[in-house]
């Protein structure tokens, strides 16, 4: 008997989807860079993408499967409201629908030591978890972060006494393999006194000689403090002072080790390696802990910290509608929050991607925090908020969001795609025949892409259009190949290598050439996936009305009831 699993069933979910490989054409008119280089670590390699998202990410998969380091999808959330700039009003099914072909590329598309985040509301989450855990697996689920993303306006408390009301979102997080992945700790602000109240010594060094331990001396820190005409009492001026001095500030703690005990007891300040190559100051026979170490900037400012747990309620949206210059009502997410997201898994230069761009969050922080990036977009709000905002954040002119705490001055660029046409396309009998808007570079590419080889031509010779491994090789014409092209081919081959040849038609005696392989374009390719379709987002207005079912007949007429 067949084992079976734990599985969310829905209507539709066995029906595959067999998606064609689109490529990806630059649109020069859309593609935006600096004048000048800022820093040598300016990136010009980022990626919109104007398109469905579906496609959008079947094209990249060639090239990016295992290479992005986060991904950040804002997914539509199934809530009924009709939004300004999509359809947010999936039945259930249809939202599953959606979400789980998209999510199983995004899995091939992360490093095997990435993260997706995912943010979603109460609607459709514990759907989605169940969904995650089957596609991610289970054991590489690490945890749902609860954020604070409004406030109780007058709206929400007015409608209280039908149930509380919903301030908060979801994020959940999945590791594309839990046993490789690395999260950089992330905290949050925290009062002096909660968190450094044993740091009570403050170090004051010889104005002359500065860095002679010998004349070190030690003062008590509220001593420091009156001594600088700050007021012990008045916690937000202790504070400042303490923040502004805290490589002064320290508390000793005892060290068991060897080398400590022997330390000479007239020493009060001695600075020691220990056996692994660290240096270690001690004062009187115990090890100096200064608070600097244990403060981190926040928000681009140093302060004192804890870490941070899975309830967020600090990220702040009273300026949200600032952000980036973009209205984007219902739809916006705060810059400090994707900033966040991508501080926790990725380090500079990491990929970055964002499949339901929205208003452009994802790519203008990223870029702000040199990571590279690619957005996809299928709205018009593609050309009229996410180009114009990202042109502003590579100008420099945006310093809203996290330019400030990130120091972001400008510099960098992207490339704007969009998605080809389907490479096949009926004629007027019906008849599949390669797409009219096809050139011959591009038909190349596409069927590279359809055959599984990389697209690489060789700009020596003709017939290697791409490879697939060291010595096999490709060749896509329209030209009727002939005896005659294909002995020329031949003589030009070397032993070891091997050729797929695609083409409209051809009339060779096919034994005499053992290394090479024909076949005609485009029926070699109509099995190989769903030609001529262009959206896949799913959207209910284009969906046929579903058929009434029958009424139940009624046993009794109302008036033979007594």
């Amino acid at each position: 008997m067949k084992k079976k699993r734990l599985e969310l069933t829905w209507i539709g979910k066995d029906e595959k989807i067999n998606l064609e490989p689109r490529i990806l054409i630059e649109d020069p008119e859309f593609s935006y860079h600096a004048e000048k280089k800022y820093s040598e670590d300016d990136i010009f390699d980022n990626r919109l993408i104007f398109g469905d998202n579906l496609l959008a990410l079947k094209a990249l998969e060639e090239e990016f499967t295992n290479k992005i380091k986060c991904i950040y999808i804002d997914p539509p959330y199934n809530t009924g409201n009709a939004f300004e700039h999509y359809d947010d009003g999936l039945e259930h099914s249809i939202w599953l629908n959606m979400m789980k072909p998209r999510l199983s590329l995004l899995k091939n598309l992360l490093k095997d030591d990435g993260a997706i985040f995912i943010q979603i509301n109460d609607e459709e989450m514990a759907y989605l978890k169940v969904l995650c855990d089957e596609i991610f697996g289970r054991r590489n689920f690490i945890t749902s972060i609860c954020v604070k993303m409004s406030h109780l306006s007058g709206v929400k408390m007015s409608h209280i006494d039908k149930k509380p009301p919903k301030i908060k979102e979801f994020i959940l997080i999945y590791a594309k393999d839990k046993e490789k992945i690395r999260f950089n700790p992330i905290y949050e602000k925290a009062k002096w006194s909660d968190v450094f109240d044993r740091y009570k010594s403050y170090l004051v060094k010889d104005e002359n000689e500065p860095n002679d331990i010998s004349k070190w001396k030690v003062i008590p820190l509220r001593e420091a403090a009156i001594n600088q005409n700050i007021d012990p009492n008045n916690k937000e001026e202790f504070e400042e002072f303490c923040i502004k001095n805290a490589d002064k500030i320290f508390r000793t703690a005892r060290n068991r080790s060897k080398q400590f005990e022997e330390l000479p007891n007239d020493t009060v300040f001695r600075e020691i390696i220990t056996p692994t190559g660290m240096k270690k100051l001690v004062y009187k026979k115990e090890e100096v802990l200064f608070c600097i170490d244990k403060m981190k900037k926040v928000d681009g400012k140093l302060s004192p910290v804890r870490p941070m747990g899975d309830i967020w309620l600090d990220i702040g949206i009273n300026n949200l509608h600032n952000e980036g210059g973009v209205d984007f009502r219902n739809g916006k997410k705060p810059e400090k929050l994707i900033s966040r997201i991508i501080e926790i898994i990725t380090d500079e230069g990491d990929w970055v991607l964002d499949s339901f761009a929205g208003s452009g969050t994802t790519g203008a922080v990223a870029h702000k925090m040199r990571r590279r990036w690619i957005m996809v977009e299928l709205g018009e709000h593609c050309y009229t908020h996410i180009i114009p905002r990202l042109k502003r954040v590579i100008d420099g002119e945006d310093q809203a969001g996290i330019s400030s705490t990130v120091g972001w001055k400008g510099g960098g660029g992207f490339r704007f795609y969009k998605l080809a046409p389907s490479l096949l396309e009926k004629d007027k009998y019906g008849n599949w025949v390669i797409s009219k808007q096809y050139n011959a570079e591009m038909l190349s590419e596409a069927v590279c892409k359809l055959e599984g080889f990389k697209y690489n031509p060789d700009k020596n010779v003709y017939w290697k259009h791409g490879q697939s491994t060291e010595n096999d090789y490709i060749f896509v014409t329209t030209q009727f190949v002939n005896q005659q092209l294909a002995d020329d081919i031949a003589d030009q081959m070397k032993e070891d290598e091997t050729l797929l040849v695609c083409c409209k038609a051809f009339n060779v005696n096919q034994e005499d050439f053992p290394n090479i392989t024909f076949k005609k374009i485009p029926q070699s390719v109509l099995e190989k996936c769903e030609f001529g379709r262009d959206d896949y987002s799913l959207n209910v207005e284009n969906l046929p009305m579903m058929e009434k079912e029958p009424e139940q007949i009624e046993l009794f007429d109302e008036g033979d009831v007594e």
